[in-house]
């Protein structure tokens, strides 16, 4: 199975939880996506707590990405930007419209669904289990330097030579029938 690591540089991780995002599991139905039609689904994003990112990490980028979605690019779920590093939790919820759980400083890109915001899960029924890879990436840097209108795909491009570590939790979801 594609890891969407696999091609960048090995870093050290550091702690992620999220009551939300068990290692493994399926997403709850807040973290489904309504607007994709799922039946339940909220669009809600995970609550997520992160610890034992190197001191020297300056701020913190937090993405969530579909490997297995049936694209030949996977499918950007969120992607946050410049969260200062004396932060180390998000709230549920704080990537709605507003980005009003996101610290000062911090901001989402668009998308793959074309949203400056979390969207849920949504796997086409009967197209199997996909995972999810909610990761925060500590960087060397405090301003990754992407503009607000860029994508998640360019915030990846730009991180990938800054990453001092990072934390991931993947979790699932699937839809049959």
């Amino acid at each position: 199975m594609n890891n969407p690591f696999d091609r960048l540089p090995q870093v050290p991780s550091f702690t992620l939880t999220s009551t939300a995002a068990a290692p493994g599991q399926a997403f709850a139905d807040a973290q489904m996506s309504g607007a994709f039609g799922v039946p339940g689904g909220q669009d809600v994003s995970p609550d997520l707590t992160w610890s034992g990112a190197p001191e020297s990490t300056k701020s913190y980028a937090v993405t969530v990405y579909d490997p297995d979605a049936p694209t030949q690019s996977g499918f950007w779920h969120w992607a946050v930007a410049n969260i200062p590093a004396a932060v180390t939790s998000l709230p549920a919820g704080a990537g709605d419209d507003t980005g009003s759980g996101l610290p000062e400083g911090a901001f989402q890109l668009r998308n793959d669904a074309g949203l400056a915001r979390f969207v849920g899960a949504a796997p086409p029924a009967g197209h199997g289990e996909h995972r999810y890879f909610i990761t925060v990436h500590a960087l060397d840097v405090e301003d990754i330097g992407v503009p607000v209108e860029g994508t998640p795909a360019y915030l990846g491009f730009t991180i990938a030579s800054h990453i001092l570590a990072r934390a991931t939790v993947v979790a699932t979801a699937e839809i049959t029938g």
